[in-house]
């Protein structure tokens, strides 16, 4: 992962506040996790790309996104170079967190139980994806 500053998106904490929910906030500049089952992205069927909340640089595509049962949107594969990975110790476990490449937002964490062709499963906060329909 790129250190703190090191991302092409770069805003302060007030700049972020100002621009995201509370919640959105939380889940992207605070490492949160929104609840399991939130999401209205859970049901999100169309064809389209998946960006991130906070910058808007697209992160997944809808061809990617899996039911994994968990309670989040789930996705098999990103677009290439839009996530970055860093390892998280928190909660006594240690998994993979997820970051968006372009603005370092926290997005979810990465699990190696998901689909083919990949086997990995990118569990995503809802909260931290816009979606935005393919145009017709």
């Amino acid at each position: 992962m790129a250190a703190k500053d090191d991302y092409p998106v770069r805003k302060s904490a007030d700049e972020w506040r100002r621009e995201l929910s509370p919640e959105a906030y939380h889940v992207l500049r605070e490492h949160g996790t929104e609840r399991a089952g939130a999401s209205p992205l859970n049901y999100e069927h169309r064809d389209g790309v998946f960006r991130c909340a906070a910058c808007g640089v697209p992160l997944f595509t809808a061809d990617t996104k899996f039911e994994s049962g968990s309670g989040w949107p789930s996705f098999f594969r990103p677009i290439p170079g839009a996530v970055a990975t860093s390892e998280d110790a928190s909660h006594s476990m240690r998994r993979t967190e997820v970051h968006c490449a372009n603005c370092g937002g926290h997005l979810g964490h990465l699990f190696p139980d998901g689909p083919q062709p990949t086997g990995e499963r990118y569990c995503m906060n809802g909260v931290a994806l816009r979606f935005e329909p393919a145009k017709r």
